[in-house]
Formats: structure tokens, C-alpha cells, sequence
């Protein structure tokens, strides 16, 4: 027993060691948007019921690491600065599914073809649904549910941080603003999100050592199963985007189909049952089916789209994996690995200390 927890230990090691330095670049260009992103002005664009709108808040979405628990006070604080449903919905898909912390993260543990389709899809998706939401043409009478969203407990995935903070102040120093943006990402994020990150590693880890290698090729040699295998495992449950990541990445070192490791990747951060319930209050049962049916059926059409790609390309997913890390020195990896362990450890303990208040700002309103 001691010597299976040690081979998963050291699996899950070098997951962390690979990904430290990617993670600690993602983090940092999330503190500069934290710090440049004014949420005024994308509340401005994201309403109106029409098509830019929809585009803006999927773009608005992409570089911004929040989680599918995350982003539901959100997306709720831009419903209320004006946004329309189809704006929400979009923003609602777009923000979890991919992060500017968790693409420099597929690049490294996976490959840059992953990590380039990965907010591509995102966006694809999240404009399918907030076009099919608008021009269903139904009226939304769900403002008054935006009390019981910021009171709700569902959020239970231990979120306390969002990057569009609509009480943040502006008016700093160039120096002040760039010191509280790296507090925001590397103490406030990373706390936020690091308990998943490790879950994720560990995963990776006991996925690594436990699975056989060949289990995918014998077992889901049929692509198209394995996508709805994906799609199935991963719409009911709670994994962020950079949690999923390392999770993927070692199902596809096992053989997964890269189409279903993307379908992971799409469904298992935008929903939950926590967010699929939140969503139903917040915009009705209709837009629900709109975010389900939406995130699904893009994501199997995507996954397909991969299979493709990496065929026509001649690519083994498998083969290529991992390979991108490879590219940075030891004594970087090794010394980003360590700064990101003690980050994680001070950025978890502030977490805790601080309590589980998710987003002040909005309950006051």
C-alpha cells in the first residue's frame, strides 16, 4: 500500500513539475487583467439582446480563470449592470471552460494543437448558445432572482475571489494597482483554486499509475463512444479548468481520442449540478436546455472536429503529450515548482483564514 501512495505521489510530482512554470505565467497574466479590466465597461457592451453582445461577452469570457461556481456571481453582477440573457448565458460557458491560466497549462502538459482549439471552442460554443438564447425571443422576468443567487449556498466549490470586481478601486498608483493584482492572482486565485489544482494533480497521478496503458485502445477503441463516455463523466461534475487539464492530459497518455479529452475539457468546467440549478433561477428552465443542449452537442461536434485534425495531420495525441514542457530547463521548472508549492500552501491557508464570503460586493446591492 505505502509503495502504490509513493508511485502515485511521484506520478502526480511530475505533473506539478511540468506544469509549475506555465501555471505561475498564467497566474501572473491573470493579475494584469485583474488590474486593466474595468467591469463597467463590459457591462456597456453586453447588453442591447443582439448579436455583439453575445461575441463580447464569450471574448470577455476567455482570459478570465473563474470556475463554473465562480462565475455564476458573475455573471449575475453583469446581469444587473445591463447584460442580456444570450450576453449571460454566453459569458456563463465562455469564463469556465477556459482560462488565461489553464491554456499555457494545456500547452505544457498536453500540446499546442489542445491548447489553441481549447478557447476556440470555448468561444464556438458559448456563441452557439447566447445566439440560440436571443433569438428565442423570450422575455426575461428573472431579475428578481438575482437576491436569491447572491444569498445562494450552492456555490459550494469554495470560490471567495472574482476578477471582474465591480467594487475594486481604479484610482491607484501604476505601482499599487500591479502589487494588487499579483495579491489577487498568486494569494487570492491561486487560494481559490488551488485545493482543485491539487486534486487534479493527484488524479493525474493515480490515473497514471493505476490505469493500464492500453485500456482506452482495448475497451473505447470506438471514438464515438468515448466522447459520450467524456461528455456523461463530465457534465454532472465540479472540475475547473485547470483542474481538468492534468486529469485529461493523463487520460490521454492512456489512449483517449483527443475529440473526447476536449469534451472533458469543455463539459466538465462549465457545468455542475450546483450551476445547472443556479442557471434555471437565474434565466428560467428554457435558457437551461439552451446551456445544456448547447454545451453537448457543440462539444461532440468539436471532439469530432479534433479526431479529424489530428488524423488528417498524421498526430498521436498520445505521442505528443507532455512534450511542450520539455522545452523549459530544469532549474526553471524545479525552482517554479517549489515557488508554486509554497504559493499554493500560503495562498490555501489565507483561503480558509479568510472564510468562504463569496463576493461582498453583490450582496450589498
Amino acid at each position: 500500500m505505502i509503495t502504490v501512495a509513493i508511485e502515485i505521489i511521484r506520478a502526480s510530482w511530475q505533473v506539478f513539475y511540468e506544469s509549475a512554470v506555465y501555471m505561475l505565467f498564467g497566474f501572473f497574466i491573470a493579475g494584469i487583467l485583474y488590474v486593466f479590466i474595468k467591469p463597467e465597461t463590459i457591462g456597456r457592451y453586453l447588453g442591447g439582446g443582439n448579436v455583439r453582445s453575445v461575441f463580447m461577452a464569450a471574448l470577455a469570457g476567455i482570459p478570465i480563470p473563474l470556475c463554473s461556481c465562480g462565475v455564476l456571481p458573475a455573471a449575475a453582477g453583469l446581469k444587473r449592470q445591463g447584460a442580456d440573457n444570450g450576453a449571460t448565458l454566453s459569458f456563463l460557458i465562455s469564463t469556465p471552460e477556459t482560462g488565461i491560466d489553464s491554456i499555457p497549462l494545456t500547452f505544457a502538459l498536453m500540446d499546442p494543437i489542445i491548447a489553441l482549439i481549447r478557447p476556440v471552442a470555448a468561444f464556438i460554443t458559448a456563441v452557439v448558445a447566447g445566439l440560440l438564447e436571443n433569438f428565442s425571443n423570450r422575455r426575461s422576468n428573472s431579475l428578481e432572482n438575482f437576491s436569491q443567487l447572491s444569498s445562494s449556498d450552492s456555490n459550494d466549490c469554495g470560490c471567495n475571489s472574482m476578477l471582474l470586481n465591480p467594487g475594486k478601486p481604479m484610482a491607484k498608483p501604476f505601482t499599487a494597482k500591479i502589487v494588487s493584482g499579483l495579491k489577487y492572482a498568486f494569494v487570492d486565485l491561486l487560494g481559490d483554486i488551488g485545493k482543485w489544482f491539487i486534486i487534479g494533480i493527484l488524479m493525474a497521478g493515480m490515473i497514471t499509475y493505476i490505469i493500464p496503458d492500453a485500456l482506452f485502445e482495448s475497451y473505447l477503441t470506438n471514438n464515438f463512444i468515448a466522447i459520450l463516455v467524456m461528455l456523461i463523466a463530465g457534465i454532472p461534475m465540479y472540475v475547473c479548468a485547470t483542474a481538468s487539464t492534468p486529469i485529461a492530459a493523463a487520460l490521454v497518455l492512456k489512449g483517449l481520442n483527443p475529440g473526447a479529452a476536449l469534451v472533458f475539457l469543455l463539459a466538465g468546467p462549465a457545468t455542475n449540478v450546483a450551476s445547472m440549478s443556479v442557471v434555471s433561477g437565474l434565466l428560467g428552465k428554457k435558457s437551461l436546455v439552451i446551456y445544456l443542449g448547447s454545451i453537448a452537442i457543440c462539444s461532440i461536434m468539436l471532439g469530432f472536429f479534433t479526431d479529424m485534425l489530428y488524423y488528417s495531420m498524421g498526430i498521436s495525441a498520445t505521442a505528443v503529450a507532455g512534450q511542450a514542457a520539455q522545452i523549459i530547463p530544469h532549474f526553471i521548472q524545479m525552482g517554479s515548482a517549489v515557488i508554486l508549492g509554497v504559493l499554493l500552501l500560503f495562498g490555501l491557508y489565507q483561503g480558509y483564514s479568510r472564510g468562504r464570503t463569496l463576493f461582498p460586493d453583490i450582496r450589498k446591492k
